[in-house]
């Protein structure tokens, strides 16, 4: 038992002034926009707070009484005389702290179809929750408050936050992306369009009159996901939101291809234990069934797709968006994987939605900690046009920024790269110690079978670096003669069977740079019993060969000179999936096995760079 952890959705906080302050001599009347961004003319320490509590048409703690949302407004003063703003609007259900949590077993053994779908919660009970014995929660929270106050008040927007269900001062209980967080967030919303209702601490109404009834969200992480969420259901006034390392469907932060598998560095981590974490209401135990129904749902057992996650899945309602999208991912995001803001773009695409995407190449983590200037003129930019209706082009200009490895950023038509074409390779035999990755051609001839066991003792990055091994197969490139842009979703079809009726399966995709060191670049999991349907576990036969497509996350990768890509088959992944006892056979047949990089430039640059 661990003590006070954080949470894999918890986002850190970096200090960092985001602009100095002019001296204010002269009061101004508006807003003023010069080069399109909103100007810095309002002093904001000169603020008007309010908190209250927003009444949700929905009551997830089961008392008879709507659900409330706890709000914090930090408005510029002058909208005390009749100036109207926007408003600039960040949910968490972090403002609180979290409690203690304990994580679920992975070392346990994989679901075998048929069988029973217990959803039995495998994590500690709830006698043993150090959350259970969590005292009362302060009457009322210190003043909310984030980076990106000062900078958004002093430019006439106001700033407007709020605790989300089950956390803080609100009532209700969280759901790890359930309706009910969707519901209580956007009624935020209907409230700043004078559609819903509101109280203070005495009682008294509240309403908005200070608000133009446009709206963008913004935040991090789970803060980030809350903004996906709201747009998802179309809400009116919601114009733009600016979601950062964000979910756009939570089955596939806790799930892979019908594997259960982690967010980065969080293994065991499941929806009831997050929401377990972010239940801070002052009388916490009344959402204590509401998280044990959240065990059972989301079954861990077969990893599923299932009704509980098409609730949590918002790209399904990318066409009900009309909010402006500024996407903002990290490259190298273990923890919310790339997979989220791919999906979620192409989708918003696809659908006409204005859209843009920042990506970088660092992890979990704000880009005002990586480009402070650019960024906040880009986001100033993006709430000008957006909510003050600024005609400054935003939308006319290249869709993607790119941060390189080299620590360069390029502005892009699109993402991925226009240029991309999905490109095969072909692995030949010598896998346990190291095989070959062929751009010309494949095995010909009859099977060729080549084969590992699983292991889950062993982490992916000492299975790579291992100059032979029974429990991976490696096949590699030759050096880069030029450097090699992938830009999508690289997938592995794999010719695979199996020696008994249950097994783990992972695919890698690594950089070996000319000194002997690896880089994963990328990865991807999958449950052969799920390979027909993400909702139906299948049995799978031992000896049987079956065709398995596995898609890694997305990456926006260039192989340096010198370097050489490899690709790597196993079974387990001890840090992401389950982990079986060891001794599970894997049999891959090169003749059938393929890679499908998403390369810049097609056949033609792939065979130029390490063919």
């Amino acid at each position: 038992m661990r003590g006070v952890r954080k949470i894999a959705l918890l986002v850190s906080l970096i200090a960092l002034p985001l602009t100095v302050v002019p001296a204010f001599a002269d009061t101004p009347t508006g807003p003023v926009f010069v080069d399109g961004e909103a100007q810095p003319v309002f002093d904001p320490a000169d603020v008007v707070r309010q908190d209250l509590w927003v009444r949700a048409p929905v009551d997830s703690d089961g008392d008879g009484r709507p659900d409330e949302v706890h709000v914090q407004v930090v408005r510029p003063r002058i909208t005390e005389r009749g100036l109207k703003v926007p408003a600039v609007y960040q949910i968490s259900p972090y403002y609180a702290g979290g409690n203690d949590v304990v994580d679920h077993d992975v070392d346990v053994e994989l679901y075998q179809p048929p069988g029973p779908r217990s959803g039995r919660v495998l994590h500690a009970t709830t006698d043993e929750r150090i959350a259970a014995a969590v005292g009362p929660r302060p009457a009322r929270a210190a003043r909310i408050s984030s980076r990106y106050q000062d900078y958004f008040v002093a430019r006439g927007f106001a700033m407007v936050y709020a605790e989300s269900l089950g956390s803080g001062q609100s009532t209700g209980c969280a759901t790890s992306g359930g309706r009910n967080e969707t519901i209580g967030a956007r009624s935020v919303v209907d409230w700043l369009n004078g559609r819903a209702t509101a109280h203070d601490a005495a009682g008294s109404p509240v309403t908005a009159g200070w608000a133009t009834g446009k709206v963008g969200m913004m935040g991090v992480s789970y803060n980030g996901t809350l903004p996906n969420a709201v747009a998802s259901t179309g809400v009116r006034g919601l114009e733009a939101i600016v979601p950062i390392a964000a979910i756009s469907s939570w089955y596939d932060y806790y799930r892979e291809g019908g594997a259960v598998v982690a967010p980065g560095e969080f293994q065991g981590e499941d929806t009831d234990v997050l929401a377990d974490y972010v239940n801070t209401r002052a009388d916490n135990q009344v959402c204590r069934a509401v998280i044990d129904k959240l065990a059972r749902e989301q079954d861990r057992t077969t990893g599923d797709y299932n009704a509980f996650w098409d609730e949590r899945n918002y790209v399904k309602d990318a066409g009900k968006v009309h909010a402006a999208v500024l996407a903002v991912h990290g490259l190298n995001d273990w923890n919310v994987k790339s997979m989220q803001v791919a999906q979620w773009y192409a989708a918003l695409r696809a659908n006409h939605v204005p859209h843009k995407i920042w990506l970088h190449q660092y992890a979990h983590t704000d880009p005002i900690a990586l480009r402070p200037v650019e960024w906040l003129h880009t986001l100033n930019r993006w709430f000008s046009r957006y909510l003050y209706g600024v005609a400054n082009g935003i939308e006319d200009a290249p869709k993607a920024t790119i941060q390189r490895e080299d620590k360069t950023w390029t502005d892009e038509a699109d993402w991925p790269a226009p240029g991309a074409a999905d490109t095969t390779l072909w692995p030949w035999p010598g896998g346990p110690a190291k095989g070959t990755l062929d751009p010309g051609a494949g095995v010909p001839g009859r099977a060729t079978v080549e084969q590992l066991a699983d292991d889950a003792g062993t982490t992916v990055e000492e299975l790579v670096d291992l100059p032979s091994s029974g429990n991976r197969l490696s096949y590699a490139t030759k050096p880069a003669r030029v450097p090699l842009r992938l830009s999508g979703t690289p997938r592995a079809e794999l010719g695979i069977a199996f020696d008994r009726p249950a097994a783990n399966v992972t695919v890698v995709l690594a950089d070996r740079a000319p000194d002997g060191t690896s880089r994963i670049v990328t990865r991807g999991w999958i449950d052969p019993q799920n390979r027909d349907d993400l909702a139906v576990s299948k049995p799978i036969h031992p000896d049987t060969q079956y065709r398995l497509a596995v898609d890694m996350q997305p990456k926006d990768y260039v192989l340096a000179v010198g370097h050489a890509l490899e690709f790597v088959v196993l079974s387990s992944d001890h840090d992401y999936t389950l982990r079986p006892r060891p001794g599970t056979g894997l049999s891959v047949d090169l003749t059938t096995t393929s890679l499908v990089l998403p390369a810049v430039g097609g056949q033609d640059a792939v065979v130029n760079s390490v063919g």
